[in-house]
């Protein structure tokens, strides 16, 4: 019989049969994920010879023309519902880290284009999304922001709902009248988990395939090994619209010159694109070895003059990782090895977005209180910096100020990511949408 080594950490909560299997479940995962993860390293390897070569040689791949685009796509508000309906809540959301609830019963609370939501993982160790709202006449169910229960009871009229969005009891049914409780448990969404993230549809009817749009993006994500990673924190801040926020994630071209005192004038402004369907990754063909940006922004120098068979996985998987159409991943040390998971959401209206950064790390930090000093400085950088920055702009971008913005040859990843909120909104269908994202996984 082959044997099952149990990961100690999670034993302590083992608590029922059901508990045993995910524990079970997740050490056979990993070793999975192990196989993944060094395929995948051979993915990264042209990539990094790519970055290399353009770094040799001084040269950088770019866009075919500069683009313009109208001012209003980011103050109309008539566009702003548009892409709430048409995109935000049509194409797969990543919903936060694994890790942010990694035992049976844990939940969070998040709310992405109005609608309330509770992310939970059931007994079975799988990840669900639920509308957080009763059934009975729509009160919130839970509140707090997170936890860990095996149901929901609602503080209105006392239903109660499993983890998994069943009903399974109410109160004073005698009086309450006979109803099929099949019928009425809470509405649930699509929900994927891949890669150490959790992604979801904000549309409990969708017929959107959520392998094909990823486009084998969250198979090269694999390679970090989220799923054994640790949650260490969370920031939440507002920000300007969304789409002007999120330019910031998308371009390196502004780095020395916005975050000339974070990472100074000798920054890198040059970015080399990969792209997997609507997702990207980017990375610097900068040659300055230890700079403070190399993990953030991708430097490779340190691979340079080492042959390939002494490529390190981690040196590889530097740099900034978009997933369309909220989120960026970018890699940090707080005394280990970390990354800040970035998901930038539409506000309540066209001028207003939320950000939510996640930070987890592959092992927990050797001095908490100093990693949450620096996680404190990362979330002033980008309030200060590059949000500061994008309200600044949003008063020249209305009706009388500029018709249009622009954004060059060497903000490729800009250009790919307003080419593809088009693409999706141009998209009459879920059959049309998938029929795109199947033709660029092609």
């Amino acid at each position: 019989m082959k044997k099952v080594f149990l990961n100690y950490p999670l034993v302590k909560f083992i608590k029922n049969f059901s508990d045993l299997k995910l524990i079970i479940y997740y050490n056979w995962e990993r070793g999975i994920t192990k196989k993944i993860n060094k395929n995948n390293r051979e993915t990264l390897i042209p990539i990094a010879r790519d970055v290399i070569k353009h770094a040799k040689e001084g040269t950088l791949r770019q866009a075919d023309e500069v683009m313009k685009l109208p001012s209003e796509n980011y103050t109309d508000p008539d566009r702003f519902e548009d892409e709430l309906n048409k995109v935000i809540k049509r194409v797969p959301i990543i919903l936060g880290p694994s890790c942010e609830i990694p035992k049976p019963g844990d939940f969070k609370t998040l709310s992405i284009a109005g609608m309330s939501l509770i992310v939970s993982r059931d007994d079975e160790g799988k990840a669900n999304a639920l509308i957080n709202a009763c059934s009975h006449r729509g009160a919130c169910l839970v509140e707090n922001e997170n936890g860990n229960k095996r149901k929901f009871t609602c503080p209105y009229h006392g239903w109660s709902f499993s983890n998994k969005g069943s009903l399974i009891a109410i109160s004073a049914q005698e009086d309450f009248g006979e109803i099929n409780k099949n019928d009425y448990g809470l509405r649930t969404l699509p929900v994927y988990e891949s890669a150490g993230l959790i992604w979801a549809i904000i549309n409990p009817k969708s017929t959107i395939d959520i392998q094909s749009f990823l486009a084998g993006y969250d198979k090269m994500l694999e390679i970090f090994a989220f799923s054994e990673w640790v949650y260490v924190s969370k920031r939440t801040f507002s920000g300007p619209n969304w789409k002007i926020a999120y330019d910031g994630y998308l371009e390196y071209y502004h780095v020395p010159v916005l975050h000339r005192e974070t990472f100074g004038v000798d920054a890198t402004n040059r970015g080399l694109y990969y792209t997997w369907g609507p997702h990207q990754h980017i990375k610097s063909p900068a040659t300055e070895k230890g700079h403070v940006a190399t993990e953030t922004l991708g430097y490779m120098a340190e691979l340079i003059d080492k042959p390939e068979t002494e490529w390190d996985t981690e040196t590889l998987t530097y740099g900034v990782w978009t997933v369309f159409p909220t989120t960026s991943i970018a890699s940090f040390d707080a005394g280990g090895r970390g990354v800040l998971i970035s998901q930038i959401l539409p506000g309540e209206s066209v001028g207003e977005s939320i950000t939510n950064q996640y930070y987890i790390m592959e092992n927990p930090p050797a001095n908490p209180e100093a990693a949450e000093e620096q996680f404190d400085f990362f979330q002033q950088v980008v309030m200060q910096e590059d949000y500061a920055m994008g309200s600044s702009a949003q008063p020249g971008l209305k009706k009388g100020g500029l018709d249009h913005v622009l954004f060059g040859r060497n903000e490729q990843g800009n250009q790919h990511f307003h080419k593809w909120v088009d693409k999706v909104m141009a998209a009459k269908s879920d059959d049309d949408l998938n029929s795109l994202f199947m033709q660029e996984d092609a």
